[in-house]
């Protein structure tokens, strides 16, 4: 510690990694701090969809598990609906293994990683800014928040939440035939609580079960996840792992940087508000503060990198979410049992479109705006 570096990344998850890695890749002196020990487990439901494959495509020996050509559709534990592709509409990971995989790829790439640090301070001053931290201070030209959403250092660029939901999930160890029957299969299902939806991700020997709702339903929530586990003939199976998030997403007037500070993924609350998908939005955050920090004017480059793709698509997701929460009904017949539906749920999971391109067909604008009235 006491080195002077060109950039300090703050959290080692895919934006931070991701960042680490442009940033090293350029030629900058990068130091990435992260206050757990690697590999970890995270909570999250793993799934890649299209543009966090194309973000890390020439990486090599990416750590899958599935390649889902199957999804099932149900509305409120109902009657599921089976579609196929013929090609993968997603990947799916073990968070453990993806960031460890991430973080390896930017030490490759040259920058150096310290794990088991917890980060205490940063303060900015005239030069540059200094970071304290539990094993003595380091300074750098700019820092990247990449600590989470719960992270401390959100609070320094003043990021503003304008929406809380509540993530449940747990891990469960999936036997040979209960793996087997859910190979290349996920399901989702849109439940009863606003907004609220629940999928099962297989990850080989085990499978990812999760629920989410708006902060405010908390044991509505809990209830959702007990009702979904039966509904599907899981709640038998062995729990691995149990655990809770909370999914914050910015408002958008909300800051991305102050002073020698960037903010990414979910600690600058950059996610798909419908969804809640982040891992993309960290992958891609990530790499366009990574690459802004080569530049003369670190903050306006990253915004304008932000406001070129990912804001427009946080965008056209809040008024996806706002029709949604009023008619899930509608949105569910679309996917499950409509060609054209199912061929935009491909389209835009495996990231051939954008919510902010099919946004821009008068027709999808005038259907969406009609819907959230």
């Amino acid at each position: 510690m006491g080195k002077k570096y060109d950039v300090v990344v703050v959290g080692a998850g895919p934006a931070g990694s991701s960042a680490a890695r442009v940033a090293a890749a350029s030629g900058l002196d990068v130091l990435v701090l992260d206050r757990a020990a690697f590999p970890r487990y995270k909570t999250c439901g793993g799934g890649l969809i299209g543009p966090s494959m194309r973000s890390i495509e020439r990486l090599p020996e990416l750590p899958t598990r599935a390649d889902i050509v199957r999804c099932g559709f149900s509305y409120r534990g109902g009657r599921a609906a089976l579609r196929s592709s013929p090609t993968p509409v997603i990947r799916t990971v073990v968070r453990s293994e993806f960031d460890h995989w991430l973080i390896s790829e930017a030490v490759a790439a040259g920058a150096e990683f310290r794990d088991a640090c917890a980060v205490r301070s940063v303060e900015q001053d005239g030069s540059g800014a200094l970071v304290s931290t539990a094993y003595g201070e380091v300074r750098a030209d700019t820092v990247i928040a990449a600590d989470g959403a719960s992270g401390r250092l959100s609070r320094l660029v003043g990021v503003e939440v304008g929406r809380v939901d509540l993530g449940l999930e747990v891990e469960l160890a999936a036997p040979p035939a209960v793996a087997s029957e859910w190979a290349g299969r996920i399901h989702v299902d849109w439940g009863r609580l606003p907004g609220s939806y629940g999928w099962v991700f297989p990850k080989g020997d085990t499978l990812t079960v999760g629920v989410i709702a708006a902060r405010g339903w908390g044991e509505a929530t809990r209830a959702y996840l007990r009702d979904f586990l039966r509904q599907q003939q899981l709640e038998g199976l062995e729990v691995v792992q149990d655990s809770g998030h909370l999914t914050r997403c910015r408002t958008t007037s909300s800051p991305v940087a102050a002073g020698r500070i960037l903010a990414v993924g979910d600690a600058a609350g950059l996610l798909e508000p419908w969804t809640r998908e982040g891992i993309s939005f960290a992958l891609r955050s990530g790499a366009a503060a990574g690459a802004a920090c080569a530049e003369v004017d670190v903050a306006a480059t990253y915004r304008a990198a932000l406001e070129a793709e990912l804001l427009p698509e946080m965008e056209a997701g809040e008024r996806c979410r706002v029709a949604f929460e009023r008619w899930p009904r509608l949105f569910h017949e679309l996917f499950a049992h409509t060609g054209v539906g199912w061929r935009s749920f491909v389209r835009l999971a495996s990231g051939e479109s954008t919510l902010a391109r099919a946004m821009a067909h008068p027709s999808v604008r005038l259907g969406l705006g009609l819907l959230a009235r």
